[in-house]
């Protein structure tokens, strides 16, 4: 596992995550644990893939053939247990492209729209930004397992209230719940019986810690499947996102058909050839590097949590079954939103993501990213415990 340990400098490569820093957080002397990519190079046979079709030279428009379908389906049988037909695939540059479009072909302007808060920042940007309505299903934290859980209660009234569409997140993103074949089973039958559409963002759906599994939630049944589409991606799980390649799985021909439309209407309908080469090397070469990266990540989370546990239980992790974003109730430091930002930067020297923007459940939260090499990490962890502990000498 030498290859996780190295530190290579992103600094230079037009990196959104070190390269943005100053513009971000008007400070550029921090370390980056924010924006959910890794600071891990990808397996070298996705390396070696693009490197032998950059040799060839011309770039002209690049077909999504049956050999690249086959590497998904037989991805999502080996890693999900989920029998998809090629037919069912349709590709996007990402999975943000493909909410935006869903929400656009599938809801009209002034519909409420269902997601599960506090949760990934773009479900409220593809809701408002054309002109639906946003309607909120608290997770609700339970203190005594330090997990969140769906109130069904609340999902219901939510539901039975005229919501159009479903954003389902799974894995969770930030609070790192994988839900259980219970959970999933319940929120499925509920938008049956409501009419209501699963839209399943279900893009870290690779990244998860033993014991738990990941469940496509359309692998439930074929009814379920009728009524969800599912968007995946290897772009978290390979270090990928800059290379804009995703797909969805639609078995449903009425709805597949509505949105592949939709992706010619826009010219979205296609990926580009790095982007096709480096995904179908992914999936056939990069299962042993995707083993190693879990290990290395378990290291990185079980880490944080003894450390913050042992020298600054004013922090409290919430312990993530899924993804490499860990969620921290800073609520014990006693400072505004505003006043917990500025700490971890001027004071920590990291950049982390303020929680109040995955929803107002997310006061007093920060989520981290540590997806990056142990040295690195440490760094980061010594540097906000040493914050933490001046912080609590000062007062």
């Amino acid at each position: 596992m030498n290859q996780f340990n190295q530190i290579q400098s992103r600094i230079n490569t037009r990196s959104i995550k070190w390269d943005l820093m100053e513009v971000v957080f008007k400070q550029e002397d921090l370390l980056p644990m924010w924006i959910a990519d890794m600071d891990f190079q990808a397996p070298v046979e996705i390396n070696e893939a693009i490197i032998d079709r950059a040799e060839h030279g011309i770039y002209g428009y690049t077909a999504i053939d049956p050999t690249l379908k086959a590497q998904i389906t037989s991805w999502l049988k080996r890693r999900h247990d989920w029998i998809v037909k090629e037919e069912s695939l349709s590709f996007s540059p990402s999975v943000v492209t493909s909410l935006h479009l869903a929400v656009t072909t599938f809801t009209a302007p002034g519909d409420k729209i269902l997601i599960q808060t506090p949760v990934y920042t773009p479900f409220f940007n593809v809701i408002k930004g054309h002109d639906r309505e946003v309607i909120t299903n608290e997770l609700v934290l339970n203190k005594k397992t330090n997990k969140y859980e769906i109130d069904f209660t609340s999902f219901e009234q939510k539901l039975a209230s005229g919501v159009k569409a479903f954003i389902l997140c799974s894995p969770h993103n930030p609070v790192g719940r994988v839900w259980t074949k219970e959970e999933l089973s319940t929120m499925a039958n509920l938008c049956e019986q409501y009419g209501v559409l699963i839209i399943s963002d279900e893009i870290h759906a690779d990244l998860i810690y033993k014991p738990y599994t990941h469940i496509p939630i359309a692998s439930l049944s074929e009814k379920v499947a009728h009524n969800t589409i599912t968007f995946m991606s290897p772009s978290k799980s390979f270090n990928l996102a800059g290379l804009h390649a995703s797909y969805g799985i639609i078995t449903n021909k009425h709805l597949r058909k509505k949105f592949d439309d939709g992706l010619k209407k826009f010219g979205l309908n296609g990926l580009n050839t790095i982007g096709i080469y480096a995904l179908e090397a992914a999936y056939k070469y990069g299962e042993q590097w995707l083993e190693q990266l879990l290990k290395v990540l378990e290291e990185n989370k079980n880490y944080v949590l003894e450390q913050f546990s042992t020298h600054t239980p004013q922090l409290k992790v919430i312990d993530a079954e899924g993804t490499y974003l860990l969620w921290i109730d800073c609520s014990n430091l006693g400072k505004t939103d505003l006043e917990l930002e500025k700490f971890f930067i001027e004071k920590a020297k990291v950049a982390l993501n303020r929680g109040i923007n995955y929803g107002k459940e997310g006061r007093q939260f920060m989520r981290m990213n540590i997806a990056c090499p142990k040295p690195l990490l440490k760094k980061g962890i010594t540097q906000i415990i040493n914050a933490v502990k001046n912080h609590i000498q000062d007062h």
